[in-house]
């Protein structure tokens, strides 16, 4: 069965629109040990190509919160192992995007990636001269998210957030912006050497070491490797306020985790190692491994296409999961979405001129957006939201299942 987290050719098109600076970085390097091949997205590109014949623009959806979101990329160390994936380079090195609750009007627009990732992006997918999609047009992206911006006072759940396999931490930024404006602290957090590039501590975006892989693709070591990294993040935001300079902003007794694709079973893995997370979402990610009965007794979303994750549907481990599951549990498909519907990717596809599935782009980023942040706001702050008690006439797509 073709596995739901790869790029495919458009959504890969779609995700270099995402790509922009959180910082001068560098041009993409490898080391010898971590050098990727391409993917086969564009192999058709011609050679040679003609001057740049679209003039692309990414904008992000606004948030809707009454806070602002401010961003600041930080980079940790887990001095404990080394590095899965590229073991010569040392200890797990780790790049992490906090967005936090700030005052509207302070700060200044917070780039979406390095040069050196959106090169890194480019390197991998071959995108043709003709799209316009460089690293300068992919820095361009508007995020609505504001470096140095001013934190509101108080304290906020903490959201750590895991993208889809070979994806970027970016491509979840909508969502990170969503959560931040409606009170909480979020964590992306980029796993290096897993995807086309996450810039580091020293100026190196080292390409993805495991993609097209075939001896690497044990997905049930991928998920408990990142599982790894989370519950890590966690604990130098929760201990001693020394990673981030704003960890105070986080109530460390309200935690939850999320992720796409492969990042939403992360989010499972996550929670079945570390007690400290309260609450989960799955957006549209198969389960590696699926919980067993009795494991995962804490609040838990799955959140999917409904071709693929409907009760009975191609994606199996969803009927196991659900049956597993012992604590307060949703499980809601979307009709007319595909894979990348529930990210960044298919609204930036859209604006580079690419065509989108049945289901909107910008409904599908509303969508994600609006569920994740009830299930949130019920799990983790005690606040009931009626959206999650069953179908709503404003979102016909939305499906309650089973």
């Amino acid at each position: 069965m073709k596995r739901d987290h790869r790029l495919s050719a458009v959504a890969a098109l779609a995700l270099a629109a995402l790509v922009t600076g959180t910082g001068a970085g560098s041009a993409a390097t490898t080391t010898p040990s971590a050098t990727s091949v391409t993917t086969h997205a564009f192999d058709s590109a011609p050679a040679t190509a003609t001057a740049p014949t679209h003039s692309f623009r990414g904008v992000l959806p606004v948030p809707t919160g009454p806070h602002a979101a401010g961003e600041e990329v930080i980079h940790l160390t887990d001095a404990s192992r080394l590095d899965p994936w590229v073991p010569s380079s040392g200890p797990r090195r780790l790049t992490v995007t906090m967005v936090y609750p700030a005052v509207p009007g302070t700060g200044t627009p917070a780039p979406y990636m390095t040069l050196g990732e959106a090169a890194g992006i480019i390197q991998r997918q071959k995108f043709p001269a003709s799209s316009g999609i460089t690293p300068q047009t992919l820095s361009g992206v508007t995020t609505h998210a504001f470096e140095g911006a001013r934190p509101e006072h108080g304290k906020y759940p903490l959201v750590v957030l895991s993208a889809a396999a070979e994806n970027p931490r970016m491509t979840l930024t909508s969502l990170a912006t969503e959560l931040a404006g409606h009170g909480y602290v979020v964590a992306l957090v980029g796993h290096t050497y897993e995807d086309s590039g996450e810039t580091l501590a020293n100026g190196e975006t080292p390409s993805c070491a495991i993609c097209d892989h075939p001896e690497t693709n044990d997905l049930d070591v991928q998920t408990a490797g990142r599982a790894r990294d989370e519950s890590f993040v966690i604990d130098q935001l929760t201990h001693g306020n020394t990673a981030w300079r704003l960890a105070h902003l986080i109530d460390k007794h309200a935690i939850g985790a999320a992720g796409h694709s492969l990042g939403g079973a992360a989010a499972a893995a996550t929670m079945l190692a570390d007690p400290r997370v309260r609450a989960g979402v799955d957006m549209d990610g198969s389960f590696h491994p699926a919980p067993k009965p009795g494991r995962l007794n804490r609040p838990f979303l799955m959140l999917g296409r409904a071709d693929n994750h409907s009760p009975g549907g191609t994606g199996t481990t969803w009927d196991q999961t659900w049956a597993a599951l012992g604590g307060y549990k949703k499980w809601l498909t979307v009709s007319g979405a595909d894979h990348f519907s529930f990210a960044d990717q298919k609204v930036l596809q859209e604006q580079a001129g690419f065509p989108t599935p049945p289901l909107s782009p910008e409904r599908g980023v509303a969508i994600t957006r609006a569920y994740v942040r009830a299930f949130f706001d019920q799990t983790l702050k005690g606040i009931h939201r009626p959206l999650l008690d069953g179908p709503s006439p404003n979102n016909p797509e939305v499906l309650f299942q089973p």
